[in-house]
């Protein structure tokens, strides 16, 4: 019994770091994923050839490469050792890893997020435009008051597909050493030299996306009055 509370205890604490990287990735990349479709419909092609090429880098190199990259450019470009970027903020080596891990999923899922924003905004008639234009409308009250919730309602079961995904990719976060719930349960295996460890990630995992589904058809219903 004792050694089951250890496990548990352990695991509760690496799913603490999942979490939080998580709820960093979404508060940073559903903001930056819109501005990035921004971008990339902009009338002024510099602009918008350069956010497609992000976007074509990002979604098409692996998500544990980046990661990996984000850690060494630091080293590699700027010639700033990880140690000293440690002493500068005053921050441990385990919180920088996570720091560099976080970047990484917030510019992947940015990139992914702004191809649903495009799509979202791309669908809503033109219409309903040219429509607010007529009433006197400001572009900025058009998309707030008439286009973002109808956008909002279309997007739903894309990015409910996004976050879930993203859930079980924080499991990359041990490529840099961050103790998240997998890495915790694989230290429990050996540890314990036992399996269980890793069933109760995996009933974490299910969890924790459950909750989530059930979150998204809630909203999606509450959304149903949003329709074009």
């Amino acid at each position: 019994m004792e050694e089951l509370v250890k496990i548990l205890q352990e695991l509760a604490s690496g799913f603490g770091t999942t979490a939080l990287l998580f709820f960093v990735t979404l508060v940073f990349a559903l903001p930056l994923g819109l501005i990035i479709s921004f971008g990339s419909m902009s009338r002024f092609k510099p602009l918008k050839y350069l956010m497609k090429a992000i976007i074509w880098v990002i979604r098409g190199t692996p998500l544990m490469l980046q990661i990996l990259l984000v850690s060494f450019l630091p080293q590699f470009v700027f010639r700033i050792m990880n140690k000293d970027l440690t002493a500068f903020f005053g921050i441990s080596m385990n919180a920088l890893m996570f720091i560099f891990v976080a970047i990484a999923f917030i510019l992947n899922y940015a990139c992914y997020f702004s191809e649903i924003f495009r799509a979202g905004i791309e669908a809503i008639p033109r219409g309903q435009y040219e429509a607010g234009q007529v009433l006197g409308m400001k572009k900025s009250r058009i998309f707030f008051s008439v286009i973002l919730m109808q956008v909002v309602k279309r997007i739903i079961p894309p990015m409910s597909n996004e976050i879930i995904t993203l859930v079980k990719d924080t499991a990359l976060a041990q490529v840099l050493g961050v103790v998240d719930l997998l890495n915790a349960a694989n230290h429990a295996v050996n540890e314990y030299v036992v399996l269980t460890p890793l069933l109760y990630a995996a009933l974490f995992y299910l969890i924790f996306n459950g909750l989530l589904t059930i979150l998204f058809n809630v909203a999606e219903k509450k959304l149903s009055y949003y329709k074009v």
